[in-house]
């Protein structure tokens, strides 16, 4: 690490301990957004759609997109905010209160560490971390410097998700033994785009920040990063782990699986894409079960599935009562004719459970600008607990994506153990954190 990084991060530390600002009820919050590509534009639209906060800068590795946010800012507000090209220098401001990142996978943890030790709250987006290491240290960063760090899970500030979960540990299907999460989303194959100059007016290095460095190509630089292992987690860690945190909801899970199996590949496609379109994982508890589909190829509705299509994410939830469904258009709850006798026969025609519908609520909307809302409230309460998609919560749901990521790359039953790593693999292990870039490193002590 080199001189300038440890004065960035040892002047950074100490402003994060100094700085605690207490924020009134009627004070508004000064934003910094950094990431400013698709995902980044929907958050400008977020944070303008809400009265007690204000985009106070933006900051991009692209010239160009920074240039489209300030126009977007200055038409809806009428001004212009600061304009970064390094997040470090944002950080770094007196004038910013909080953070959003909407960034690639890659950039989560690191951004997140950095802007707490500068004293910022963070909105950081799914998924939380791009390995299982920077969920710990994403985690251990916000307790030292006592920052409020919400993830982009905004499932968990949805009504209809947030009033189906109740449900289920009220016991409205009785004892839940089964999740299994759906992801059918339909997607192209990204062809081949060849190594070029990097463009006028992009910060190639900036980008690639913790990954290697390698030859610049309009597949790994716009949306596609997604499916390349340096940036992203393939879509199990792109529109996945919001299922994939539903499921864990759903189950009340806070223990690891004793086992994971994945399976899958990339199959038709000869193209860039290095991660599978086609993907399957169980997760094995004791006394449980979790099971998880990943589909971008055509895919017929199957199960539940046809209640909204075959383009279908969602969740459906097993137990010894009934099993529910939720998705983005509500939820639906099927209780089984039988539940409620005792010593019910369990074999023939005389044994067989039939199912009726007891209970359908349908969405009022995806929760994100209340999620952001949600975020804003405890910047200002200084309280963690009141955030609803906290640190802890969305790098738990990215992990058990790594997890099925890791079974699906060394190809094997993966044995795990009360600390999350795996027995006996030395191979699976070394894929709990990467080769990192200096000086671009998610640092062991925070």
């Amino acid at each position: 690490m080199n001189t300038g990084r440890r004065t960035f991060l040892g002047a950074a530390a100490a402003a994060a301990t100094a700085r605690m600002p207490i924020l009134g009820a009627n004070d508004r919050v000064q934003v910094g957004i950094v990431g400013l590509g698709g995902r980044g534009r929907d958050h400008i639209n977020f944070y303008n759609a809400i009265e007690d906060c204000r985009i106070a800068a933006v900051c991009d590795v692209n010239q160009a997109a920074r240039e489209r946010a300030i126009a977007m800012i200055e038409k809806a507000k009428g001004y212009k905010p600061a304009e970064y090209a390094d997040m470090r220098q944002m950080f770094e401001s007196k004038e910013i209160d909080a953070v959003s990142l909407p960034l690639p996978n890659h950039w989560h943890a690191l951004a997140t560490i950095w802007a707490c030790q500068a004293g910022k709250d963070v909105y950081v987006e799914k998924p939380a971390s791009h390995n299982m290491f920077e969920s710990r240290k994403m985690v251990e960063a916000a307790r030292k410097y006592r920052r409020m760090v919400q993830v982009g899970s905004q499932s968990r500030s949805t009504p209809h998700k947030m009033k189906a979960m109740q449900l289920l540990r009220e016991g409205i299907i009785g004892k839940v033994y089964m999740a299994r999460g759906l992801c059918f989303r339909r997607r192209f194959s990204i062809g081949h785009t060849p190594d070029q100059p990097v463009p006028p007016g992009i910060d190639w290095d900036k980008f690639l920040g913790p990954a290697q460095m390698k030859p610049f190509s309009v597949n790994k630089f716009e949306y596609n990063w997604h499916w390349f292992w340096d940036t992203g987690n393939g879509d199990i860690g792109n529109q996945g782990v919001h299922e994939m945190d539903i499921a864990l909801w759903g189950l009340g899970r806070r223990d690891w699986p004793k086992l994971v199996m994945g399976s899958g590949g990339k199959f038709l496609w000869q193209d860039d894409q290095e991660t599978p379109n086609t993907q399957n994982a169980i997760f094995h508890w004791e006394d449980a079960e979790m099971t998880f589909e990943v589909r971008n190829l055509p895919t017929p509705p199957e199960g539940l599935a046809p209640i909204r299509g075959a383009n279908y994410v969602g969740n459906i939830f097993f137990g010894d009562k009934g099993f529910m469904v939720v998705d983005q258009g509500g939820f639906e709850v099927y209780r089984s004719t039988m539940a409620d006798f005792v010593g019910a026969r369990s074999a023939g025609a005389g044994g067989r459970d039939r199912y009726e519908k007891v209970m359908e609520e349908k969405a009022t909307g995806d929760g994100t600008v209340a999620h952001v809302k949600n975020f804003l409230e405890a910047v200002k309460s200084r309280d963690h607990t009141k955030l609803t998609a906290e640190i802890e919560i969305g790098a738990w749901a990215a992990d058990f994506c790594h997890l099925a990521n890791i079974a699906y790359r060394v190809g094997r039953p993966l044995r795990v153990g009360a600390d999350g790593r795996f027995a006996g693999d030395e191979e699976a292990n070394r894929l709990w954190t990467r080769n990192y870039r200096p000086p671009y490193v998610v640092p062991e002590k925070v």
